[in-house]
């Protein structure tokens, strides 16, 4: 008697599954980050595509060696901070263990901006630091950007038309001297 169980996809290309049943499944990183950092292959990601002040996030991290695939087994901190210089000191949101491979941890932001995420851990006696930038809200729109091509392009065309000007003057001049010499 043949007996067929049903199969549960946990790793898709060897990688697991970032959404438990309970996370919208569909919903698609707004970052993701995948670095060689010391001994380790990390991906970090930041849920939902486009993060919005006062809605719940999540951030996840996946660990493993790059000598055997294992995944690192410590604790993982996450912490954040604004995208700016004298920014405060960085809030720490928490600490987690692996929860089926991946660390996982929940976050709601207060206000638009840039932020830095960070992910640390140490293994091996070495830490580890990954960040990630995230815009949350809507970005930044291009008009200061414009405005400042817009000053570039009207204070380049008033020099070359003073300087066309000049020639032309200089031009006029020197033929008028030279029709003076002949005569």
């Amino acid at each position: 008697m043949l007996m067929v169980l049903p199969a549960h996809a946990h790793h898709i290309l060897g990688k697991p599954a970032y959404n438990s049943g309970k996370e919208n499944s569909s919903t698609p990183p707004s970052m993701q980050m995948e670095t060689q950092i010391g001994d380790y292959l990390v991906n970090f990601m930041v849920f939902p595509a486009f993060p919005k002040p006062g809605v719940q996030g999540r951030l996840h991290l996946y660990a493993a060696r790059l000598d055997n695939g294992l995944s690192y087994q410590g604790k993982v901190t996450f912490k954040v901070r604004d995208d700016r210089w004298f920014a405060p000191d960085a809030e720490v949101l928490g600490t987690h263990e692996i929860d089926d491979k991946v660390y996982r941890q929940g976050v709601v932001f207060s206000k638009e901006g840039d932020y830095i995420v960070t992910a640390e851990f140490q293994a091996d006696g070495q830490p580890y630091i990954i960040d990630l930038p995230l815009r949350v809200g809507e970005p930044a729109g291009m008009m200061p950007i414009g405005v400042a091509a817009g000053a570039i392009v009207l204070v380049l065309l008033g020099v070359s038309t003073a300087q066309r000007r000049r020639l032309m003057r200089l031009k006029a001049v020197r033929h008028h001297e030279a029709a003076r010499s002949e005569t």
